[in-house]
């Protein structure tokens, strides 16, 4: 090529220009791609690994890690003589956690077969657990034996996702003793989980449902611990990162007493029974028995209780799903008779030595009120008439005194308002005034109403409890005791929380002065000799007590029948409340025995053996002073 001089030069150079401009311009572009895809990566590499480093982090601990809650032993419920009413023992359960299994229905398959188990069973189980996190463990088999368990940890390679759940369960020492006060444990509800908190409970856990162990859960609970390992990509377990130990619940000693808690249900029990015992200490509000017949079967609702043997408590006539401490109520019948009785000497209407006269009957209007002696006692004084139950005596007292006048009396005596004991569901009783029926009924009271409330018929309700406050009332001349079932509350190494102290509500004084006339006819009742519980008598036992028959309907086509010929819905309840020893009374018990027709027969020897049991030390120690002082 020949060079054709300066301006091919000059040509030359404007070309390379050009293209070098142009280089230049593509290098640029190049460089700013370059770095906005490099800005690109190092900003969604600063988002991810910075700002989100922590959610990332987790989520690979997720997958690499498993975190799972360990249950809390709950505390121990003990008697007062410290003996195991309910501990804990170990349990065992099979759990899957979803995430881990990427093949459900093959593992169910292979782990029913191993677990003799119906399919059907283990996806029931799985369905309940839609909508909850997939790490969280679903219990496909509850409580299994060694067999069972050795083989799933032996064969865990064939079961992806599934492991062993080590909890702790509840045993009762006594089985179903006591079951209305202790009550039992269930899964938690959704209600429940939100009403107490996810912070403390998840699904799945168990909480109290009733009785002491549902209104003491918190006491119960304790606190639950953390455990987390290491797992491979098909989620078996590689090894344990880290554990925190639960902290085991409050431990609880009840007032009650064991056994004489056993002798109360096994005596009712054995008698086919429905009805209540109480007993408690006169001079603290320690309560000592608290049994309601028949008893609750506590071991069906464990682990939930089936529809068959709900719907047959549900339909069983006596009502075993009634706590009737205090969730049923009755007419007091002849027990209230202490309360006229007392407004009578109160008021003035009447004093110890008045006398009544009793022919069998009284009218009152056009109408002829019979006395349950149907020949009459004759003249009656108050002594007498506590003895003997006579109810024309009582008629007459209750019409000078006033239903206004007998419902503020009773209401000193803890009837007719809840005793706040620390059991569910208490009801209140019923103390009948003239304003109350005004305002229930729009009907103004009728002065023969009052003769049916002074002998504890009519409107009048109790509890039994209450009958056995007013008894330990007047038994310890005029205090009204907070009844107390919880003796104290102690922490896992043995440190006092909270500890039982006495607590009086309410006192008489004014009043004071008339108890000592009320317990004279009182213990004429036993150690007279025409009182209405002679049988109850105990040698060396000094008792003071009050029989009771409570009208459930009047009928007089069942009027001329045999009593045992009577249908047993219609049967009159029998009462039997009493004290001892009566020279420094203790102890209070009280008997209610639905439909058991009369106090003295079909509750009577129910306290009897019940003040032989707690006094036998006592009794033993008379009978021996009477042999030396014979000899």
């Amino acid at each position: 090529m020949k060079w054709s001089g300066y301006k091919d030069l000059e040509e030359f150079t404007e070309h390379d220009d050009a293209e070098l401009d142009s280089l230049k311009r593509r290098i640029f572009f190049a460089a700013v791609i370059i770095l906005f895809f490099a800005a690109i990566i190092i900003g969604r590499l600063w988002f991810l690994q910075v700002y989100k480093g922590h959610h990332y982090q987790a989520r690979a601990d997720s997958n690499r890690v498993r975190m799972r809650e360990v249950a809390a032993p709950r505390g121990n419920i003990k008697d007062r003589m410290d003996r195991e009413l309910v501990t804990n023992r170990p349990s065992f359960n099979v759990v899957l956690v979803r995430e881990d299994s990427n093949d459900v229905d093959e593992l169910l398959k292979k782990l029913a077969s191993a677990l003799d188990l119906d399919i059907s069973k283990l996806w029931e189980k799985l369905r309940e657990a839609e909508g909850k996190p997939r790490h969280i463990p679903v219990r496909l088999l509850e409580d299994i034996n060694w067999e069972t368990l050795a083989y799933v940890e032996n064969h865990n390679q064939d079961f992806p996702g599934v492991r062993i759940e080590a909890t702790p369960v509840r045993v009762y020492h006594y089985g179903n003793l006591a079951a209305h006060v202790i009550g039992y444990l269930g899964e938690i509800s959704k209600k429940e989980l939100e009403a107490r908190g996810k912070d403390v409970y998840t699904g799945g856990d168990l909480i109290g449902k009733m009785g002491i162990e549902r209104i003491r859960e918190v006491d119960l609970r304790g606190e639950k611990g953390s455990s987390s390992s290491e797992v491979n990509a098909r989620g078996f377990e590689q090894q344990l990162l880290k554990n925190t130990e639960p902290l085991p619940g409050n431990d609880i000693k009840l007032t009650l007493d064991a056994e004489l808690q056993k002798i109360a249900e096994g005596l009712m029990d054995a008698g086919d029974k429905a009805g209540a015992v109480v007993a408690m200490e006169v001079k603290t509000g320690r309560m000592l028995v608290l049994a309601s017949t028949p008893v609750l079967p506590i071991d069906q609702f464990v682990g939930g209780i089936s529809h068959k043997n709900w719907n047959a408590l549900l339909d069983n006539p006596k009502h075993p799903l009634i706590n009737k401490v205090v969730q049923a109520m009755y007419p007091p019948g002849s027990t209230y008779k202490m309360i006229t009785a007392l407004a009578g000497l109160a008021t003035g209407v009447i004093n110890k030595d008045t006398v009544l006269y009793c022919p069998g009957h009284y009218y009152f209007g056009k109408r002829r009120y019979h006395c349950w002696k149907h020949s009459g006692h004759g003249a009656v004084n108050l002594k007498r008439a506590i003895s003997e139950s006579c109810d024309v005596y009582f008629y007459q007292v209750g019409l000078r005194v006033g239903v206004d006048r007998l419902a503020k009396y009773a209401n000193k005596f803890g009837l007719g308002h809840k005793s706040g004991i620390e059991m569910e569901n208490e009801k209140s009783g019923l103390t009948p005034t003239k304003d109350w029926k005004k305002k229930k009924y729009k009907k103004k009271w009728q002065e023969g109403e009052t003769l049916s409330v002074a002998i504890g018929q009519g409107f009048n309700l109790v509890t039994p409890l209450q009958i056995c406050l007013m008894t330990a009332t007047i038994a310890n001349n005029g205090k009204q005791l907070l009844p107390q079932l919880i003796e104290k509350v102690t922490d896992p190494d043995g440190n006092v929380l909270s500890q039982f102290e006495p607590v009086v509500v309410d006192e008489l004084k004014s009043e004071k002065k008339f108890l000592s006339l009320i317990r004279n006819g009182m213990e004429e009742v036993i150690q007279g000799r025409h009182g209405t519980a002679r049988k109850v008598r105990i040698k060396g036992l000094t008792i003071g007590g009050k029989t009771g028959t409570a009208q459930v309907v009047r009928l007089k086509q069942y009027k001329h029948l045999k009593e045992k010929d009577i249908p047993y819905k219609y049967r009159d309840h029998a009462w039997f409340t009493c004290y001892a020893p009566a020279e420094d009374p203790e102890i209070a018990v009280t008997v209610l025995v639905e439909h058991g027709l009369h106090g003295g027969s079909g509750a009577g020897p129910v306290a009897r053996a019940l003040l032989e049991a707690y006094f036998t030390d006592y009794l033993q120690a008379a009978d021996k002073a009477e042999k030396e002082k014979g000899e």
